[in-house]
């Protein structure tokens, strides 16, 4: 695969696609691009439901949405909740810690994001997208203080289906 010479796009067929921030860690990376390719599978079977997969996968990894090199509030925001669904997707009946969504979206700088992946994890429960749970119980209101995890909630648009 042939990269621009600023290595943010790829070139396929004489095209230029935005390419994945090369700033996710490669287990997340791994995560979010299989993530994407199940959800490409599934817009076959599932039609255009599973569409909203696709996106949250792609903006996850950077490619589309605001540059993943000039990233601002509002994008980072969009990037870290498309990131928490895609994950919580991935998952199943899993969880995840808010600081899987900062790596993504945060790289080297993932700790500087934990305070605003924090405030849209809890949006995202807001909006019946997430429970948030701090050891296995659901837990209210956004003065949580210690370590936290999110579970899919009803809200959630599209999950895979289980097999």
């Amino acid at each position: 695969m042939e990269h621009t010479e600023d290595g943010r796009h790829i070139v396929v067929g004489g095209r230029r696609w935005r390419a994945t921030d090369p700033s996710i860690p490669e287990k997340l990376r791994s995560e979010l691009v299989r993530a994407l390719m199940t959800g490409r599978r599934l817009v076959k079977t599932e039609g255009d439901a599973a569409r909203v997969m696709v996106h949250d996968a792609k903006v996850a990894l950077g490619e589309r949405g605001d540059p993943w090199w000039e990233p601002t509030r509002e994008g980072t925001r969009g990037r870290l909740a498309a990131t928490i669904r895609t994950l919580l997707r991935s998952r199943g009946q899993g969880s995840i810690c808010p600081s899987d969504a900062a790596r993504v979206a945060g790289g080297d700088h993932w700790r500087d994001l934990m305070p605003v992946a924090r405030e849209v994890a809890f949006d995202l429960r807001e909006e019946g997208v997430v429970a948030v749970t701090q050891r296995g119980e659901r837990v209210t209101g956004r003065e949580v203080t210690g370590p936290i995890r999110l579970i899919a909630d009803d809200g959630l648009e599209f999950t895979p289906p289980t097999r």
